[in-house]
């Protein structure tokens, strides 16, 4: 009666702990996407202002013709 009462125990622990990891993925997955999001806005208001630069440079160099 040990052996089979331990084997259920063994296998709800491990139910258990691969429920916590998997929560713990899901935490970081989030994380991750929130990070991606925010990396995705400064890359874009960048290259907004890169633009803006090289039409700026543009115009300076038409008038300079």
């Amino acid at each position: 009666m040990f052996w089979p009462m331990l084997a259920v125990a063994l296998g709800f622990l491990g139910i258990a702990v691969l429920g916590v990891l998997g929560i713990k993925v899901f935490l970081e997955a989030q994380r991750l996407g929130r990070q991606v999001a925010r990396t995705t806005e400064a890359i874009q208001r960048v290259s907004g202002d890169l633009e803006r630069a090289a039409a700026d440079l543009a115009r300076t160099g038409e008038t300079l013709r």
